[in-house]
């Protein structure tokens, strides 16, 4: 940290050099012109000889070039250092009135003397200048490091972020954002104590390209974090939680600022991006404890479909781990060819019934009573036609006889098989229908073990 620091403020004073030095050297030598004509006492070409010269000897890049004029026209000679200089002395002469054209015979001086000569001087200038705002320099760093140390005692103070965002995962953005704005005023104030602005334009108009070009590379990061917070904000279920996230089922672990981690129902670990989540249809089935089941038994077309309703309701209703409200109902779902189809529904309450074991037994519990009561369940019926000899097909028995042969009788109902203790063991635990927690203890243990920082707060309401 110390050492991110020292290189932090080394550059920062190499900026401020150049902004207090290096601009002003090269503004030193630099004249103003004006693009207004120049007017001279007389317009004759002596006088405008006598001007042009007078004005190339104050200028010392051009004190080595000589004007003549004769009717208007200007020829101009001598050596200069560059094609600026060249360029210049043309300006300057075309711009006096009586001035009919400019001719020029400037050469360029590419001696190694003459061309590095105010190079060095720059330099010297700037070295100079540089040198003489190292006290203003030194303000400067100062005034950065006070504000920079402010700005990061403030972010420091974590009880104050605390009171005022809802979670320590908003506290911790604040702190940050609190330290980057610090960061920020700091260098402005720096850089404009030195006058150096326009380099503090350049900086700040910089970084904004830099940081949209960074924008859109991290654009599917910025959106995760983003639903972290939001989701953070919303709380839409707890740890433990039983939740659907589209087609992700399991019990909430925790809210990373990344993703949701759930387990799933098989016991493995799933991580969901926030984004993901935060867009997601999220379907919550530990916030309400009652929940429906429902299925659908089909009886012969020729029975009367209410009074197998009423059976079936009967044989829901007398289950132990059906709630009497709201009420086991039915209804008549459709009409085939050979049957009518009944759904049967019914609630439990999942922090006491395991949902699944309670709609197998309402299932076998309602098919007994229905086909007890002399309600026929029927099969499928198929009727076959074969050219030549004729042939018939008991109906229900899939067993074909031809002409003249006798049918064979029905098979007998197969006689109930003796149960061995074992089965007996297995069999009551498939009856027994209190809520399967293994998962949820999972969860708790994994929780209470890792100790990792969870978004989900038990004292913000649930969306």
């Amino acid at each position: 940290m110390l050492t991110r620091s020292l290189q932090f403020l080394i550059v920062l004073t190499v900026l401020l050099l150049r902004g207090t030095a290096f601009p002003a050297s090269a503004q030193a030598p630099t004249v103003t012109e004006s693009t207004e004509e120049i007017s001279v006492s007389s317009s004759d070409d002596g006088a405008i000889e006598t001007r042009i010269n007078a004005i190339f000897a104050e200028i010392g890049a051009l004190n080595a070039v000589a004007a003549e004029v004769n009717e208007g026209v200007v020829s101009l000679s001598g050596t200069v250092a560059d094609q600026a200089d060249i360029d210049r002395a043309v300006s300057i002469a075309s711009r006096f009135q009586g001035v009919v054209t400019v001719e020029q015979s400037i050469e360029r001086d590419l001696s190694v003397d003459r061309s590095l000569s105010p190079a060095i001087a720059n330099l010297e200038n700037s070295l100079r200048r540089g040198w003489e705002a190292l006290p203003l320099v030194g303000l400067a760093i100062g005034v950065f490091l006070v504000i920079l140390v402010i700005g990061h005692l403030l972010a420091s103070w974590a009880a104050l972020w605390q009171r005022l965002t809802p979670n320590p995962f908003l506290a911790e953005i604040v702190a940050q954002a609190v330290r980057i704005i610090a960061v920020i005023v700091g260098l402005v104030m720096a850089l404009n104590l030195v006058g150096a602005t326009a380099l503090m334009g350049a900086i700040l108009g910089g970084a904004g390209v830099i940081g949209l070009a960074i924008g859109f590379a991290v654009r599917d990061t910025v959106e995760n974090y983003i639903a972290s917070i939001m989701l953070s904000l919303r709380q839409p279920f707890r740890a433990n939680d039983h939740v659907r996230i589209d087609d992700h089922e399991g019990r909430v672990v925790r809210l990373t600022s990344r993703a949701t981690v759930l387990m799933t129902l098989d016991g493995n670990h799933l991580r969901v991006p926030n984004s993901t989540v935060f867009k997601a249809v999220i379907l919550n089935y530990t916030r309400n404890p009652e929940r429906r089941f429902e299925f659908e038994l089909g009886v012969d077309a020729e029975d009367d479909p209410v009074a197998a309703m009423a059976t079936g309701i009967a044989a829901i209703s007398g289950l132990d781990f059906v709630l009497d409200e709201p009420k086991p109902d039915a209804i008549i779902t459709s009409v085939g060819d050979s049957n009518i189809v009944i759904r049967f529904m019914g609630w439990v309450n999942q922090s006491e019934t395991n949902f699944g074991k309670a709609r197998s037994l309402a299932i076998r519990a309602a098919k007994d009573a229905v086909e007890e009561a002399g309600f026929t369940l029927p099969e499928p019926i198929y009727r076959l036609r074969f050219d030549g000899a004729p042939v018939q097909v008991k109906a229900g028995t899939g067993v074909t006889v031809s002409e003249g042969q006798a049918v064979p009788a029905a098979p007998s109902a197969k006689t109930k098989a003796a149960v061995s203790p074992d089965a007996q063991t297995a069999e009551a635990s498939v009856l027994d229908t209190r809520p399967d927690d293994h998962i949820a203890e999972k969860v708790d243990e994994e929780r209470a073990q890792t100790g990792e920082k969870d978004l989900l707060d038990n004292g913000r309401p649930v969306e």
